[in-house]
């Protein structure tokens, strides 16, 4: 993607803190606002170079700082052995029937051995981590920059802040055991497919996915199974990559019987 006079940084005290956006037709109207876009690294990292680009901000030497990225991430991370990540959508309620069921699996997981891993944030993640937290537990929160704020949600014993969300995607999935994964929108998606297709791939294995919430994931289950399936794209095995309930004791039961640190905490 090509700098524009849109894109282009602005000096901190210029920065307008625009709302988030709610819908697709809500965004597309904030891009036009020059205070919209706040340059983001991946932002950089993920346009196409300019011929006026100097060879010290090149890709070649932001590679130091994604490897930076890394090496601190897997610092800070390295006492996580038996973490599980919870996902879902950043703009749940506290008043969300789902936000207290993700409080509740968060602390049963806890209990039951488990560190709690989310994306820091409100929402879903809040829940996660909130229940972990108040449960005198291992609660840890990665965090990512965006053009808009996002701030750590208070109830992390460990929080991380990452600039390149392909770093942040590597520590989700080396540190954790398991996903559970609540309503949420594009993010959400992307964790749960990137997940499935490691485990399809075998990257990864006894690595349960958990969707927890069976009436908003109908639709999509009905679709994978009617049209991906139908036309053959993936095997009907492939269905079994995927764990449905609506029970905080089930899903925690089922990473415990399905997940590698699970199966070492049952023999315990």
């Amino acid at each position: 993607m090509a700098e524009t006079d849109a894109n282009k940084p602005k000096k901190a005290k210029d920065r307008a803190k625009p709302p988030e956006p709610k819908t697709v037709a809500e965004a597309k109207k904030l891009e036009k606002a020059p205070d919209y876009w706040q340059l983001t690294d991946d932002e950089v990292l993920l346009r196409s170079p300019a011929e006026e680009d100097e060879y010290k901000t090149s890709d070649s030497w932001r590679v130091f700082r994604i490897l930076g990225e890394f090496v601190g991430g897997f610092d800070d991370l390295a006492t996580i052995t038996r973490g599980v990540s919870i996902f879902g959508s950043a703009r749940t309620h506290p008043d969300d029937p789902m936000y207290a069921a993700a409080q509740h699996t968060a602390a049963l997981l806890a209990d039951a051995g488990f560190e709690i891993i989310t994306g820091g944030g409100p929402g879903i993640m809040e829940a996660a981590n909130r229940g972990a937290f108040e449960a005198g537990k291992i609660s840890v929160g990665c965090n990512i920059e965006l053009p808009f704020e996002q701030k750590p949600n208070p109830y992390l014993t460990k929080s991380l802040t990452f600039k390149y969300f392909m770093v942040r995607k590597t520590m989700f999935i080396k540190y954790s055991n398991a996903y559970i994964i609540f309503p949420g929108g594009f993010g959400t998606m992307d964790e749960l497919f990137e997940a499935l297709t490691l485990i399809q791939t075998r990257k990864i294995r006894n690595f349960p996915v958990v969707l927890f919430g069976s009436q908003y994931w109908r639709g999509l289950l009905a679709w994978i199974t009617s049209t991906m399936l139908n036309e053959k794209y993936i095997n009907p095995e492939d269905l079994g990559l995927i764990h449905l309930t609506d029970s905080s004791r089930d899903a925690v039961d089922f990473i415990i019987r399905t997940s590698s640190a699970g199966e070492k905490l049952d023999k315990a």
